[in-house]
């Protein structure tokens, strides 16, 4: 299920992504390159797909995506500030509109304290300044089904960034006039006759 759901979000992000002039590049850890090999497994996807990056170990994940080793020595590669920093360095070292990164733990080893087996942290970032992070807690459903279901959640954080942010009604004429310079509401003007002082008669 997992596979074709990963097939028809490639598919239907790819035309996204091509309609809007959206080019991607991703950043795996515990996938180990799977959602760029199924964005690339749709032909044409060549024109939205310039690279991916899997940095599997954390030097690979300093030299090839600027993640600083602070932020690793401090929060672990499987985190939220490790996901964000992959997607970032990704965004910037490719040059793309959009960038997805995920790092976890697939098991069926290396669950430490407070992280278990099936532990993902998913973070995607946009060129025009958006980040959007996500924590998935998927089990101990099995290495493969982690890193499938990895797969599909990533394809759905790059089509959300791939909308565009929520457009916002635009005011109306009136109240943007209002809201630069305050209006004084004015009752109708009427024609009024002006009454004239009646003068003393001249003697």
């Amino acid at each position: 299920m997992a596979g074709s759901d990963a097939r028809a979000l490639s598919r239907s992000l790819l035309d996204l992504c091509r309609m809007r002039k959206l080019t991607i590049a991703t950043a795996e850890s515990c996938t180990g390159g799977l959602v760029a090999g199924a964005l690339t497994d749709i032909p044409g996807s060549s024109d939205v797909i310039d690279r991916g990056f899997v940095t599997y170990s954390n030097d690979a994940k300093r030299a090839m995506l600027g993640v600083e080793a602070g932020t690793l020595a401090n929060f672990g590669a499987v985190s939220k500030e490790t996901a964000t920093a992959m997607a970032v360095g990704a965004l910037e070292r490719a040059d793309v509109d959009l960038a997805v990164a995920i790092t976890g733990i697939a098991g069926p080893g290396g669950a430490t304290p407070g992280k278990p087996v099936g532990l993902v942290h998913f973070a995607a970032a946009a060129r025009d300044g958006r980040i959007i992070h996500r924590e998935h807690r998927f089990g101990a459903i099995g290495r493969s089904a982690v890193r499938a279901r990895s797969v599909v959640e990533a394809l759905r954080m790059l089509m959300d960034l791939a909308r565009g942010p929520q457009a916002q009604a635009k005011p109306k004429r009136a109240a943007a006039i209002t809201r630069l310079r305050p209006r004084v509401t004015r009752s109708p003007r009427r024609h009024v006759a002006k009454r004239r002082t009646p003068r003393a008669p001249r003697g």
